[in-house]
């Protein structure tokens, strides 16, 4: 239980969202991005099929370099919140292309912790649509409290119940698996790849709450 600070005030049902850029990933994107158009040529379907396989299962020394970055980005996310003892996971990934008018529908991710995504090629944000609101191949998510923001005010942090994010090449996310979000569509002739993986704990009785 969360104790307040010396003036009573406490952050009560906080949400953990990792946002990080991979430095120096120019080289990996090059070769991630042929490697994903190379087997989605010959499969049509992987991007929805993402339970066909677990590309990060693969022994390609980029996909070995992104397992090393997801891994890293997930301890320092448990190291984040505090958690003093060891964890263990899996890890399953697929990859996302989406060419022009692709999107993705309000989701979550059911039966893992974790859930991310690493961008390797993403359209210019300038890259199709004029109007204001499209947000063309940006991702969204959203509050998991329903309607917590119906009686904010302004200068409330809770008044905007939308997190959107225009992604970039390098960008690794990471978020609790509960949340729920969406991609927006890609207005672009340019393709948007991603990599996106669940973390799946290995069952043990340390998880339990004293």
């Amino acid at each position: 239980m969360q104790k307040p600070d010396k003036d009573g005030f406490s952050q009560l049902w906080p949400t953990t969202f990792l946002q990080k850029k991979i430095d120096k990933a120019e080289a990996a994107n090059q070769a991630l991005l042929a490697l994903i158009t190379q087997a989605e040529s010959s499969s049509s379907d992987m991007t929805v099929n993402y339970q066909a396989e677990n590309l990060l299962s693969g022994s390609d020394p980029v996909i070995e370099w992104l397992k090393q970055c997801v891994n890293t980005s997930v301890a320092n996310y448990l190291k984040h919140l505090g958690i003093g003892y060891n964890i263990e996971w899996s890890l399953q990934g697929w990859a996302n292309v989406n060419r022009r008018g692709d999107y993705h529908n309000l989701h979550n991710h059911p039966h893992s912790y974790l859930s991310g995504t690493y961008y390797v090629q993403v359209p210019s944000p300038a890259a199709g649509g004029s109007r204001s609101d499209l947000n063309p191949s940006a991702i969204s998510f959203f509050d998991p409290r329903p309607q917590a923001n119906m009686n904010a005010i302004d200068g409330d942090n809770q008044i905007d119940p939308e997190h959107r994010i225009q992604p970039e090449a390098g960008l690794m996310l990471l978020w609790p698996s509960f949340l729920h979000h969406l991609v927006h569509p890609n207005l672009s002739d340019e393709l948007r790849v991603s990599v996106s993986f669940n973390v799946m704990l290995k069952n043990t009785s340390q998880y339990l709450p004293s």
